[in-house]
Protein backbone atom coordinates (compact mmCIF):
# COMPACT_ATOMS: atom_id res chain seq x y z
CA UNK A 1 0.00 0.00 0.00
CA UNK A 2 1.34 3.48 -0.39
CA UNK A 3 1.65 5.48 2.09
CA UNK A 4 0.17 9.58 0.98
CA UNK A 5 -2.28 10.07 -2.05
CA UNK A 6 0.58 12.07 -3.74
CA UNK A 7 2.27 9.19 -3.96
CA UNK A 8 -0.84 7.37 -5.34
CA UNK A 9 -1.12 10.24 -8.35
CA UNK A 10 2.33 10.02 -8.92
CA UNK A 11 2.67 6.02 -9.70
CA UNK A 12 -0.77 6.97 -11.47
CA UNK A 13 0.23 9.44 -13.88
CA UNK A 14 3.42 7.44 -14.29
CA UNK A 15 1.77 4.39 -15.33
CA UNK A 16 -1.13 6.11 -16.67
CA UNK A 17 -3.50 4.24 -14.44
CA UNK A 18 -7.00 4.85 -13.09
CA UNK A 19 -6.76 3.79 -9.10
CA UNK A 20 -8.56 0.55 -10.58
CA UNK A 21 -5.82 -0.15 -12.46
CA UNK A 22 -3.11 0.51 -9.76
CA UNK A 23 -5.34 -1.29 -7.13
CA UNK A 24 -5.87 -4.42 -9.45
CA UNK A 25 -1.90 -4.31 -10.42
CA UNK A 26 -1.35 -4.37 -6.66
CA UNK A 27 -3.82 -7.03 -5.17
CA UNK A 28 -2.46 -9.57 -8.41
CA UNK A 29 1.60 -8.49 -8.16
CA UNK A 30 1.20 -8.32 -11.96
CA UNK A 31 0.37 -11.89 -12.12
CA UNK A 32 -2.35 -12.84 -15.28
CA UNK A 33 -3.96 -15.55 -13.35
CA UNK A 34 -4.46 -13.80 -9.98
CA UNK A 35 -5.62 -11.13 -12.01
CA UNK A 36 -8.31 -13.16 -13.19
CA UNK A 37 -9.13 -14.51 -10.36
CA UNK A 38 -9.71 -11.42 -8.54
CA UNK A 39 -11.61 -10.15 -11.08
CA UNK A 40 -13.99 -13.19 -11.03
CA UNK A 41 -14.34 -12.21 -7.51
CA UNK A 42 -15.27 -8.44 -8.06
CA UNK A 43 -17.83 -9.79 -10.39
CA UNK A 44 -19.51 -11.55 -8.06
CA UNK A 45 -19.58 -9.26 -5.48
CA UNK A 46 -21.28 -6.79 -7.78
CA UNK A 47 -23.80 -9.72 -8.64
CA UNK A 48 -24.81 -9.64 -5.05
CA UNK A 49 -24.75 -5.98 -5.21
CA UNK A 50 -26.79 -5.66 -7.57
CA UNK A 51 -28.85 -8.13 -6.51
CA UNK A 52 -29.85 -6.35 -2.87
CA UNK A 53 -30.05 -2.82 -4.14
CA UNK A 54 -33.44 -4.34 -5.77
CA UNK A 55 -35.03 -6.94 -3.76
CA UNK A 56 -37.44 -4.63 -1.49
CA UNK A 57 -38.02 -2.06 -3.73
CA UNK A 58 -41.56 -3.61 -5.57
CA UNK A 59 -42.80 -5.78 -2.35
CA UNK A 60 -41.74 -3.98 0.74
CA UNK A 61 -38.77 -5.47 3.62
CA UNK A 62 -41.21 -6.97 6.24
CA UNK A 63 -38.94 -6.49 8.80
CA UNK A 64 -40.06 -6.87 12.65
CA UNK A 65 -39.79 -4.13 15.67
CA UNK A 66 -41.43 -1.21 13.89
CA UNK A 67 -37.77 0.31 13.29
CA UNK A 68 -37.72 -0.17 9.24
CA UNK A 69 -41.48 0.10 7.69
CA UNK A 70 -40.54 -0.10 3.93
CA UNK A 71 -38.26 2.90 3.49
CA UNK A 72 -36.62 1.50 -0.08
CA UNK A 73 -40.01 0.66 -1.05
CA UNK A 74 -40.95 3.93 -0.04
CA UNK A 75 -38.85 5.86 -1.80
CA UNK A 76 -38.80 3.88 -5.02
CA UNK A 77 -42.74 4.98 -5.41
CA UNK A 78 -41.99 8.41 -4.56
CA UNK A 79 -38.97 8.75 -6.62
CA UNK A 80 -41.24 7.44 -9.52
CA UNK A 81 -43.95 9.62 -9.06
CA UNK A 82 -45.61 12.73 -10.35
CA UNK A 83 -45.07 14.72 -7.32
CA UNK A 84 -42.68 17.49 -7.10
CA UNK A 85 -39.35 16.27 -5.66
CA UNK A 86 -36.89 18.49 -3.50
CA UNK A 87 -34.30 16.35 -4.54
CA UNK A 88 -33.79 15.22 -8.26
CA UNK A 89 -35.28 11.72 -9.15
CA UNK A 90 -32.20 9.88 -9.50
CA UNK A 91 -30.68 10.30 -5.79
CA UNK A 92 -34.25 9.65 -4.49
CA UNK A 93 -33.49 6.42 -6.37
CA UNK A 94 -30.27 5.94 -5.31
CA UNK A 95 -31.72 6.28 -1.87
CA UNK A 96 -34.11 3.94 -2.65
CA UNK A 97 -31.84 1.54 -3.75
CA UNK A 98 -29.74 2.05 -0.35
CA UNK A 99 -32.39 1.60 2.01
CA UNK A 100 -33.28 -1.51 -0.11
CA UNK A 101 -30.23 -3.01 0.29
CA UNK A 102 -29.73 -2.82 3.76
CA UNK A 103 -33.34 -3.96 4.08
CA UNK A 104 -31.74 -6.81 2.96
CA UNK A 105 -29.08 -7.14 5.47
CA UNK A 106 -31.49 -6.50 8.06
CA UNK A 107 -33.32 -9.14 6.67
CA UNK A 108 -30.82 -11.19 7.02
CA UNK A 109 -30.33 -11.77 3.14
CA UNK A 110 -26.80 -11.82 1.21
CA UNK A 111 -25.28 -8.44 0.81
CA UNK A 112 -21.93 -7.36 0.30
CA UNK A 113 -20.09 -5.57 3.35
CA UNK A 114 -18.88 -2.31 1.54
CA UNK A 115 -16.77 -1.86 3.92
CA UNK A 116 -19.66 -2.68 6.72
CA UNK A 117 -22.67 -4.37 7.10
CA UNK A 118 -23.80 -1.29 8.66
CA UNK A 119 -23.21 0.83 5.37
CA UNK A 120 -23.59 -2.15 2.72
CA UNK A 121 -25.99 0.04 0.93
CA UNK A 122 -24.01 3.00 -0.46
CA UNK A 123 -21.57 1.69 -2.64
CA UNK A 124 -24.05 -0.61 -4.26
CA UNK A 125 -26.65 2.20 -4.35
CA UNK A 126 -24.19 4.58 -6.09
CA UNK A 127 -22.96 1.88 -8.72
CA UNK A 128 -26.22 0.95 -9.66
CA UNK A 129 -27.77 4.41 -10.43
CA UNK A 130 -24.45 5.57 -12.17
CA UNK A 131 -24.96 2.32 -14.62
CA UNK A 132 -28.54 3.59 -15.04
CA UNK A 133 -27.37 7.05 -15.95
CA UNK A 134 -24.40 6.27 -18.06
CA UNK A 135 -25.42 2.72 -19.78
CA UNK A 136 -21.85 1.45 -19.09
CA UNK A 137 -20.94 -2.10 -18.91
CA UNK A 138 -20.82 -4.39 -15.51
CA UNK A 139 -16.99 -4.33 -16.58
CA UNK A 140 -16.84 -0.31 -15.67
CA UNK A 141 -18.85 -0.93 -12.47
CA UNK A 142 -16.49 -3.52 -11.44
CA UNK A 143 -13.33 -1.25 -12.31
CA UNK A 144 -15.27 1.35 -9.96
CA UNK A 145 -15.50 -1.19 -7.22
CA UNK A 146 -11.75 -1.37 -7.34
CA UNK A 147 -11.19 2.57 -7.17
CA UNK A 148 -13.87 2.29 -4.07
CA UNK A 149 -11.36 -0.58 -3.06
CA UNK A 150 -8.12 1.78 -3.12
CA UNK A 151 -9.57 4.37 -0.94
CA UNK A 152 -10.98 1.87 1.17
CA UNK A 153 -7.22 0.50 1.47
CA UNK A 154 -6.16 4.04 2.52
CA UNK A 155 -9.19 4.49 5.04
CA UNK A 156 -8.19 1.30 6.60
CA UNK A 157 -4.66 1.99 6.92
CA UNK A 158 -4.83 5.37 8.89
CA UNK A 159 -8.14 4.82 10.63
CA UNK A 160 -10.99 1.75 10.97
CA UNK A 161 -14.24 0.78 9.65
CA UNK A 162 -15.62 -0.40 12.87
CA UNK A 163 -18.07 1.65 14.27
CA UNK A 164 -17.27 0.39 17.88
CA UNK A 165 -13.54 2.22 17.09
CA UNK A 166 -14.37 5.53 15.24
CA UNK A 167 -18.39 6.09 14.94
CA UNK A 168 -21.02 5.89 12.10
CA UNK A 169 -17.90 8.02 10.35
CA UNK A 170 -15.81 4.47 10.13
CA UNK A 171 -18.77 2.80 8.73
CA UNK A 172 -21.15 5.34 6.35
CA UNK A 173 -18.39 7.75 6.29
CA UNK A 174 -15.92 5.04 4.80
CA UNK A 175 -18.32 4.34 2.35
CA UNK A 176 -19.78 7.47 1.08
CA UNK A 177 -15.69 8.23 0.65
CA UNK A 178 -15.29 5.07 -1.46
CA UNK A 179 -18.20 5.48 -3.55
CA UNK A 180 -17.28 9.11 -4.21
CA UNK A 181 -14.67 7.95 -5.83
CA UNK A 182 -16.06 5.00 -7.83
CA UNK A 183 -18.65 7.21 -8.76
CA UNK A 184 -15.80 10.42 -10.19
CA UNK A 185 -13.69 7.10 -12.21
CA UNK A 186 -17.23 6.69 -13.60
CA UNK A 187 -18.04 9.98 -14.95
CA UNK A 188 -14.42 10.33 -16.73
CA UNK A 189 -12.81 12.54 -13.85
CA UNK A 190 -9.30 12.33 -12.87
CA UNK A 191 -7.14 10.32 -10.16
CA UNK A 192 -6.59 13.54 -8.73
CA UNK A 193 -10.76 14.68 -8.27
CA UNK A 194 -11.18 10.76 -7.09
CA UNK A 195 -9.21 11.55 -4.22
CA UNK A 196 -10.95 14.94 -3.71
CA UNK A 197 -14.28 13.65 -3.83
CA UNK A 198 -13.29 11.03 -1.22
CA UNK A 199 -11.84 13.95 1.00
CA UNK A 200 -15.05 15.74 0.29
CA UNK A 201 -17.59 13.20 1.50
CA UNK A 202 -14.99 11.93 4.57
CA UNK A 203 -15.05 15.85 5.12
CA UNK A 204 -19.09 16.06 5.31
CA UNK A 205 -19.63 13.21 7.72
CA UNK A 206 -16.79 13.89 9.95
CA UNK A 207 -17.43 13.53 13.47
CA UNK A 208 -21.04 11.31 12.65
CA UNK A 209 -22.04 8.92 15.94
CA UNK A 210 -22.32 5.40 15.64
CA UNK A 211 -25.99 5.07 18.39
CA UNK A 212 -28.05 2.52 17.45
CA UNK A 213 -31.27 1.39 18.73
CA UNK A 214 -30.47 -1.70 21.18
CA UNK A 215 -27.44 -2.12 19.12
CA UNK A 216 -29.38 -3.46 16.18
CA UNK A 217 -28.34 -1.83 13.09
CA UNK A 218 -31.40 -0.76 11.82
CA UNK A 219 -32.25 2.73 13.01
CA UNK A 220 -30.72 5.48 12.38
CA UNK A 221 -28.36 3.23 10.57
CA UNK A 222 -30.65 2.82 7.48
CA UNK A 223 -31.23 6.74 7.08
CA UNK A 224 -27.62 7.15 6.96
CA UNK A 225 -27.21 4.58 4.32
CA UNK A 226 -29.23 6.71 2.22
CA UNK A 227 -28.09 9.69 2.93
CA UNK A 228 -24.66 8.26 2.55
CA UNK A 229 -25.13 7.93 -1.05
CA UNK A 230 -26.69 11.12 -1.44
CA UNK A 231 -23.05 12.60 0.24
CA UNK A 232 -21.06 10.37 -2.40
CA UNK A 233 -23.38 11.59 -5.04
CA UNK A 234 -22.80 15.77 -4.27
CA UNK A 235 -19.45 15.04 -3.42
CA UNK A 236 -18.48 13.54 -6.23
CA UNK A 237 -20.21 16.56 -8.27
CA UNK A 238 -18.27 19.13 -6.33
CA UNK A 239 -15.12 17.04 -7.19
CA UNK A 240 -15.95 17.06 -11.19
CA UNK A 241 -17.23 21.03 -10.54
CA UNK A 242 -13.25 21.73 -9.75
CA UNK A 243 -13.69 22.39 -6.02
CA UNK A 244 -11.16 21.27 -3.79
CA UNK A 245 -10.02 19.80 -0.55
CA UNK A 246 -7.35 21.71 0.55
CA UNK A 247 -6.28 19.04 3.11
CA UNK A 248 -4.80 15.69 0.78
CA UNK A 249 -6.58 12.60 1.41
CA UNK A 250 -4.60 10.52 3.67
CA UNK A 251 -4.53 13.56 6.21
CA UNK A 252 -8.44 13.65 6.01
CA UNK A 253 -7.93 9.25 7.13
CA UNK A 254 -5.69 10.41 10.11
CA UNK A 255 -8.28 13.36 10.89
CA UNK A 256 -11.01 10.76 10.47
CA UNK A 257 -8.79 8.73 12.96
CA UNK A 258 -8.11 11.28 15.70
CA UNK A 259 -12.01 12.22 15.58
CA UNK A 260 -13.04 8.97 16.51
CA UNK A 261 -10.36 7.78 19.10
CA UNK A 262 -11.57 11.09 21.12
CA UNK A 263 -15.57 10.22 21.28
CA UNK A 264 -16.80 8.80 24.16
CA UNK A 265 -17.58 5.64 24.61
CA UNK A 266 -21.54 5.67 25.09
CA UNK A 267 -21.31 7.31 21.17
CA UNK A 268 -19.53 4.21 19.68
CA UNK A 269 -21.92 1.38 18.74
CA UNK A 270 -22.28 0.52 22.53
CA UNK A 271 -26.46 1.55 22.71
CA UNK A 272 -26.05 3.89 25.47
CA UNK A 273 -25.87 7.47 23.76
CA UNK A 274 -27.16 9.22 21.50
CA UNK A 275 -30.60 8.85 20.02
CA UNK A 276 -29.50 5.17 21.89
CA UNK A 277 -30.21 6.70 25.31
CA UNK A 278 -33.79 8.45 24.10
CA UNK A 279 -37.13 7.59 26.34
CA UNK A 280 -38.11 6.02 22.95
CA UNK A 281 -35.67 4.23 22.58
CA UNK A 282 -35.35 3.04 25.83
CA UNK A 283 -39.14 1.95 25.54
CA UNK A 284 -38.47 -0.21 22.12
CA UNK A 285 -35.31 -1.96 23.17
CA UNK A 286 -38.30 -3.46 26.62
CA UNK A 287 -40.87 -4.40 23.75
CA UNK A 288 -38.33 -6.19 21.63
CA UNK A 289 -35.82 -7.62 24.41
CA UNK A 290 -38.37 -7.84 27.04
Amino acid sequence: MLNTAKELIEICEKNNWKISDYVLEEESHGDPAKKEEILKEAREMLRVMKEATGRTLEKGSGLPHGMIDDFGKKTWEYANSDRKHVTDPDTLRAMARAFATFESNSGMQVVVAAPTAGSCGIVPAALVTAQENLDCSDDDLVAALFTAMGIGEFIAGYATFAGAEGGCQAECGSASSMAAAALVQLYGGTVEECLHAASIAIVNILGLVCDPLGGLVQYPCTFRNASGVSNARISADMALAGTTSVIPFDEVCQAMNEVGNAMPAALRETGIGGLAGTPTAHAICKRVFG
